[in-house]
């Protein structure tokens, strides 16, 4: 498994103004891209790796990464491209 980030400064290199609904929204979307990556590299992996339960973990990594994905067009961002 991955490890939790210690430093969370990386997180923090764009402040996000909470009385702006464009940071806001920028900021999730910024965020949930980098998770679909993050998931889309695992992916990869255990494709790579012939570990026991892989095509079960994928399968799951695949199911979240449509989720984030379909949270993005319906419920933030029909109007920018997401990839």
């Amino acid at each position: 498994m991955d490890k939790p980030v210690e430093n969370c400064s990386a997180y923090s290199d764009r402040p996000v103004m909470l009385d702006h609904h464009d940071s806001v929204r920028d900021h999730v979307q910024q965020k949930v891209c980098s998770e679909v990556e993050h998931l889309e590299r695992r992916i990869e992996t255990l494709r790579l790796n012939r570990a026991p339960h892989a095509e079960i973990m994928i399968s799951a990594f695949q199911r979240m990464i449509n989720r984030k994905k379909g949270f993005l067009e319906t419920a933030l961002l029909t109007d920018r491209p997401l990839w």
